[in-house]
């Protein structure tokens, strides 16, 4: 029951060290001494492998597609952090939490550039197609409106769905950069029929 406990515990609380102290006390062999230490090692040596957590930041090409905003590429950013969960060995889920700045530059002459700041959550499976080096990502993403500077004119809807799909490549075991594609599904916009797409290239570090 104690190897148990310790094998499915996320980490190791004050009361779980307690309880061991007191279990190795009554113990009377070395090794079984030994072989509880080897699982203790093992049981935070396998949860350190199965969840990674990093942040990221990088640049957004963004822009809304329809036909009633005339529009060209806008730049701006994002930045936020993710968590890589390992699932099976060439497959994770990486959840993200960002602030992505988007929007369109228009190009009528008199009308300012449409700007959305959204926090996302994108939910994506990553497959890797060489040993935890290059991978493909994509899932849905649900963003929520933070801010815009065009509410009068061209007011947002507050909430946003999409898919996002690109590549992730591992510099190193902490450095990485990714690429993404992100294409709205939902109207972003209340009085125009636009939706949002943005290109996305990152760099990131996993701790």
């Amino acid at each position: 029951m104690i190897f148990q406990t310790i094998c499915l515990s996320e980490t190791i609380k004050p009361q779980t060290i307690r309880y061991i102290f007191v279990f190795i006390l009554k113990l009377k062999s070395m090794k079984k001494v030994i072989v509880l230490f080897v699982l203790l090692l093992s049981a935070n040596s396998l949860h350190a492998q199965m969840l990674k957590f990093g942040v990221k930041a990088g640049a957004n090409f963004s822009n809304l597609e329809g036909d009633t905003v005339e529009g060209s590429t806008y730049t701006s950013f994002h930045f936020g952090g993710v968590v890589e969960i390992s699932l099976l060995e060439n497959l994770s889920l990486q959840p993200e939490l960002l602030y992505s700045s988007q929007g369109t530059k228009v190009d009528e002459a008199g009308i300012k550039d449409i700007n959305y700041n959204y926090i996302t959550v994108p939910v994506l499976a990553k497959f890797y197609l060489t040993s935890k080096k290059l991978s493909l990502e994509a899932g849905p993403q649900f963003s929520f409106l933070v801010d815009q500077n065009l509410e009068d004119q061209y007011e947002a809807e507050s909430f946003d769905f999409g898919v996002a799909a690109g590549l992730g490549y591992n510099i190193t075991e902490n450095f990485f950069v990714q690429a993404r594609y992100v294409a709205g599904l939902t109207e972003a916009n209340k009085d125009a029929e636009v939706t949002n797409r943005v290109i996305q290239f990152s760099v990131g570090y996993t701790f």
